[in-house]
């Protein structure tokens, strides 16, 4: 069986190694030293100013929300993990949905400048399969509003901009570093800012709102324990690696499907983006054709998915429907093929000769 993806596992002893220091200490979490030595670690890896670890990348999202003081709208993708949106919904924030651009599957600004209302609090918007959005352009906009910008950032690790980390852009960048990420602690996530007042405010949020034996508003317990830490700090020292690695599945890919005029693929400048190339999304010119060829590869044992379907802004539980019609086309056509470290250039073969194969036949 091919699946989208496998956890990248390091070697079993590297691990041990560090679960035998936590045995000797016996701290288990609440801040443990290992979550601070890869919160340090990722300070320096992905060249930003502050990392806060968390529970989760939805949990990240929901306190960026909470530490910003969001209230109102906050404009959003609708192209997307549910996440982006249901953190939105779980803080009650009103989702307001801006369209997507065909060519990057990232939000259009000029569609962001046109849903700006004066109930808008925010921007919070997805680098879409770690492609970064047209930041300038957002960053613009939120200053002539002065409203604040989030970037969800999931699959966004390590991509530059320009020379610079992509994570240094807006108010607060979130991250995850789930099981299924190019980089992965487990579970966690991680909360991304250039003020130190929002790391404090982060901290303490993380942590029920606890100040020493005070409480600093409302809180929640988003800490992440030693047993994730120490995954993280393993995972680190291979990740370099991993990424090479993706790099020439995607490259794989590229070659041996760019020809097909059925099929189209994400804009990327690398002119100024350092790419990840977390994932290899395919644009495909119908729906049904997507249907057929994704049963063809179920066949073989092969199993993509379609990220992201369905368009949020269609969700049933958001109330009356936004309309999104470039990002409800493209979510109904996009499909992510399988990539992770351990997949082998034969199993890729595989993939790539159902695919033209289910083509010839349509």
């Amino acid at each position: 069986m091919i699946q989208i993806t496998d956890p990248f596992l390091p070697p079993q002893e590297e691990y041990q190694e560090l679960l035998k220091g936590i045995w000797d200490r016996n701290w288990l979490t609440n801040n443990g030293p290992l979550v601070k030595e890869l919160e340090q670690k990722l300070v320096e890896k992905l060249d930003v100013e502050h990392f806060t670890m968390v529970t989760n990348g939805t949990v990240s999202l929901q306190i960026a929300a909470k530490a910003l003081q969001l209230s109102g709208e906050v404009i959003t993708t609708p192209f997307s993990y549910v996440a982006t949106v249901s953190s939105l919904v779980w803080e009650q924030l009103t989702p307001v949905f801006a369209d997507i651009s065909i060519d990057d599957f990232n939000v259009d600004p000029d569609k962001i400048a046109a849903a700006i209302t004066d109930r808008t609090s925010a921007i919070l918007v997805t680098h879409v399969f770690g492609v970064p959005c047209k930041i300038e352009q957002i960053a613009a906009i939120a200053k002539a509003h002065g409203i604040k910008v989030i970037y969800d950032a999931a699959h966004a690790f390590g991509v530059q901009y320009k020379g610079k980390s992509v994570l240094r852009e807006g108010d607060v960048s979130s991250i995850s570093m789930h099981a299924t990420k190019l980089f992965h602690s487990i579970e966690g996530g991680g909360l991304i800012t250039n003020s130190e007042e929002l790391v404090y405010r982060f901290a303490r949020m993380r942590n029920f709102g606890h100040h020493y034996e005070d409480f600093d508003g409302v809180g929640i317990n988003g800490k992440c324990s030693e047993f994730h830490a120490a995954m993280g700090l393993i995972n680190l020292k291979y990740i370099d690696q991993i990424v090479l690695r993706r790099k020439e599945i995607y490259e794989y890919y590229l070659n041996q499907l760019k020809n097909l005029e059925q099929l189209s693929f994400q804009a990327i400048d690398h002119d100024v983006v350092t790419y990840n190339y977390s994932y290899f999304p395919v644009l495909f010119s119908d729906e049904q054709l997507l249907l057929h060829v994704v049963e063809s590869l179920n066949k073989e044992g092969i199993h993509p998915r379609r990220y992201f379907y369905p368009a949020l802004n269609t969700l049933g539980y958001l109330g009356k429907r936004q309309s999104c019609p470039v990002a409800e086309s493209v979510s109904s056509r996009i499909l992510c093929l399988p990539s992770s470290h351990s997949i082998t250039n034969e199993q890729l073969d595989l993939v790539i000769s159902v695919i033209k194969e289910s083509l010839l036949q349509k």
